[in-house]
């Protein structure tokens, strides 16, 4: 167990230095600018750390004064060093098992995703189905969604799912559609859509709700695959920098496990769980809870109102630009909704809601005012830190609403680099004015959570942090059209992965800052995020990951090393 200093040493440490350097530090950092995000103290030149929290921050000699015999010191050279990153929208086992499957990310064409399953097949020689993820059609030559068609020519009898980098839609082969029963006469569920060529027939794509009539396939992963997903993603994420993940549409039983990891010293991260809000129901009757020193606490539920936008499945107030017969499609009816946002406003529960669409998040910003005056009519307004997922596509009259109810918006600017290529002609450009708007939120008085949906997107927090301040994708393109005014400066960008994410889990006190008293968690990067061209940014990577003075991954001497 970590030992914590206590709340007087930690006091102790602010109004007397010099009775805090009596105790040597076991950590001390310096060799690199250190941004502290402290408005107060912006800058330093060494930290120093103690029992798992900040002792000192400030000039390089103070924190000599705090090196023992044992003390560790490491030498930035040049790196800069922050707050820990904290991802404040991920789905953890997802992450890991991206890495365990077929990866399709980067897929630049349906024929590549064929290819890529064919050397698949060839090297695993599976006997069940195949299972992948990843693909998303933007810029593909072919012009289209993956189709059955696609995979057929390379499986024809093994059965094939392959699910859109979203995670709101699959792609099934013809084999797999036979399996599940699917076809031209199916029923398409309620909340869902199994789209159908010009005769009728399943094209192979199943979106949201539908995508269960054939993941039934695919065997749930035992706890010995959940295990692995979870050390996987655990490396993964500390390799880029990140110190914490917020953890969505968690299993209920994954909770448990990832505690159990945590009393034996594997969760290199400090997770934060939005359970499933379909198995929520013991979070409900036992209210959160908070395991292993704080690594891993469970305080969240998350349920989804619509789909996403790149498989229009987004719910629209108009049809879609692109698709005049399209409005998008909520996942849950609004009534099913309202038991379960009461039973979490009484259970103390943070309510987390998927909403892309602007009339999917205006259902949600309504849903919760209605909580919020019903449970405790003088309560004030959006005091239970409720989130809006995504926040995508906004009507600019619903933007106030966020910082009037005290609702955060929890937002991923990658999606915004991957969308300008598609988005406009989906949207048409009235709707652009409300689309990924973080700057309009801000400006509002709301709180704006940065985050990435890895593996919906790649998950490094370096391409977060250039698409917050440059609004281009990554080759430096941006139309003319995409609402440059939304970029943030590069304070508020850091705010989004540090100091708002930790209020987002209400851990303000605790995270945030590297201010003595606080956790060190920290992160450093061999670019300078505060002063570098924007166009350097994401050429960067992580150097250091620091988690309770935990070195949890080291890359400074050019061999990256990871712990445990």
């Amino acid at each position: 167990m970590r030992r914590p200093i206590s709340a007087i040493a930690a006091s102790a440490a602010l109004a007397l230095p010099g009775l805090a350097a009596a105790q040597p530090a076991e950590l001390v950092i310096w060799g690199g600018p250190v941004y502290t995000g402290d408005k107060a103290r912006p800058k330093a030149e060494a930290v120093a750390v103690a029992g798992g929290r900040i002792a000192y921050v400030g000039a390089r000699a103070g924190a000599q004064a705090r090196v023992g015999p044992r003390t560790r010191v490491i030498d930035l050279k040049g790196a800069a060093l922050f707050p820990g990153f904290t991802d404040a929208h991920a789905h953890l086992r997802g992450i890991g098992e991206r890495e365990l499957t077929l990866n399709l990310e980067g897929a630049k064409s349906a024929a590549e995703v064929a290819e890529r399953l064919r050397r698949h097949i060839a090297e695993r020689r599976p006997a069940g189905p195949v299972y992948g993820r990843g693909w998303i059609e933007t810029g593909w030559p072919e012009g289209r969604f993956l189709q059955r068609e696609d995979l057929d020519a390379v499986a024809r009898d093994l059965p094939v799912i392959l699910e859109r980098a979203d995670g709101h839609a699959l792609t099934a082969n013809s084999a797999a559609l036979k399996a599940a029963g699917v076809d031209a006469h199916t029923a398409a569920p309620e909340g869902g859509q199994i789209l159908k060529d010009a005769r009728g027939e399943p094209t192979g794509m199943l979106v949201d709700n539908a995508m269960p009539l054939v993941m039934k396939l695919v065997p749930p992963p035992g706890e010995a695959e959940k295990l692995a997903a979870y050390r996987a993603a655990f490396k993964v994420e500390t390799a880029y920098g990140w110190t914490g993940v917020h953890n969505m549409s968690v299993d209920w039983a994954d909770v448990a496990l990832l505690e159990r990891m945590a009393e034996r010293g594997e969760a290199t991260l400090r997770v934060y769980n939005a359970v499933d809000a379909g198995q929520a129901g013991p979070l409900f009757e036992g209210g959160p809870r908070s395991a292993a020193d704080g690594r891993i606490t469970t305080r969240a539920v998350k349920l989804y109102m619509d789909g996403a936008l790149g498989s229009r499945g987004a719910v629209l107030f108009r049809p879609y630009s692109d698709a005049p017969h399209v409005s998008g499609t909520y996942v849950t009816r609004p009534e099913e909704a309202r038991p379960i946002l009461a039973r979490a406003r009484t259970a103390g529960i943070q309510v987390s809601m998927h909403a892309i669409g602007d009339k999917g998040n205006a259902t949600v910003l309504d849903l919760f005012e209605a909580a919020f005056r019903e449970a405790r009519p003088n309560a004030p307004r959006g005091a239970p830190r409720w989130r809006v997922e995504h926040a995508q596509v906004v009507r600019p009259a619903d933007l106030p609403r966020f910082a009037r109810d005290r609702v955060i918006a929890s937002m991923q600017p990658s999606h915004a680099i991957g969308d300008l290529h598609f988005a406009p002609a989906r949207l048409g450009d009235d709707r652009l004015d409300g689309a990924y708007a973080w700057k309009s939120l801000l400006r509002s008085g709301a709180v704006v959570a940065g985050g990435s949906d890895a593996p919906v997107e790649r998950g490094d927090p370096l391409i977060e942090f250039y698409a917050a301040v440059a609004r281009k994708d990554l080759a430096g393109f941006s139309g003319p059209e995409w609402r440059p005014q939304e970029a943030l400066t590069r304070e508020e960008a850091l705010r989004l992965f540090t100091a708002n994410a930790a209020f987002a889990r209400f851990a303000e006190d605790e995270l945030g800052a590297i201010q003595a008293g606080k956790r060190a968690d920290l992160s450093a990067f061999s670019v300078d995020l505060m002063t570098a061209p924007a166009a350097e940014i994401p050429k960067g990577r992580a150097v250091l990951t620091v988690v309770d003075g935990d070195v949890v991954y080291e890359s400074l001497n050019g061999t990256p090393r990871s712990s445990p």
